[in-house]
């Protein structure tokens, strides 16, 4: 084969590696951002509390006690939330639509979240017949042996799903009354709408005052 022949094959060699080249980088960029959004909403992991993230109206007003909450007119719809649970079946929490939810983001190695288990299981048991269902977030928790555990010890009887890298709260849109602290609560109204937030471990007084005004909406 003359040199005047092989020069294209050649080029053409050079063109794949290139696109090859650049195609690794855009997923490695795209890699990097995504972890790097997980990490900075984790950083607040079993802290105390924190603030909303992004700016513009957002809305909502943060009572003494920590509880922000939104005028019912305000607020806006809770992302997709679906996938499985730790104990391995499907959940989408857009089904409960017409009933109020409550949404906990917890680990089980967070110890704040073992403070306030004992008032998450009692409570939902109590506003079982009341329109209310709980649904947990699982985090961080590298298996699902641990938060099945966790569930038995506080005898936690409903649902969480199984989000080990914080994907699912990543969904929510800043500036809004977003999740960012673990542990964190969200009240969703009827309509799947955030009506109010925590962003600290809660009392079962502190969480009967988060729920009971939504509840009472009709």
């Amino acid at each position: 084969m003359s040199a005047a022949s092989r020069a294209p094959l050649r080029s053409n060699r050079s063109i794949r590696s290139i696109r090859t080249a650049r195609s690794t980088r855009v997923r490695r960029r795209a890699a990097l951002t995504a972890g790097a959004a997980v990490a900075a909403l984790l950083v607040t992991a079993c802290g105390s509390g924190g603030t909303s993230g992004g700016g513009g109206n957002t809305n909502f007003v943060t009572g003494t006690d920590g509880i922000a909450t939104v005028a019912r007119g305000e607020r806006t719809p809770a992302p997709d939330l679906s996938g499985k649970t730790i104990a391995g079946k499907t959940l989408d929490v857009a089904d409960y639509k017409g009933k109020v939810v409550v949404l906990n983001v917890w680990g089980s190695w967070c110890n704040p979240c073992r403070a306030e288990a004992k008032y998450f299981a009692k409570v939902s048991k109590e506003y079982a017949g009341k329109g209310v269902q709980f649904v947990g977030i699982n985090t961080r928790d590298t298996s699902t042996g641990a938060a099945l555990a966790f569930e038995k010890d506080w005898d936690i009887t409903y649902p969480s799903l199984y989000d080990p890298t914080g994907k699912l709260l990543l969904r929510f849109d800043r500036g809004t009354l977003n999740p960012q602290a673990i542990p964190s609560t969200l009240i969703l109204d009827r309509d799947g709408k955030i009506a109010a937030r925590s962003l600290s471990a809660l009392s079962e007084e502190r969480l009967v005052k988060m729920l009971k005004p939504v509840v009472a909406e009709k």
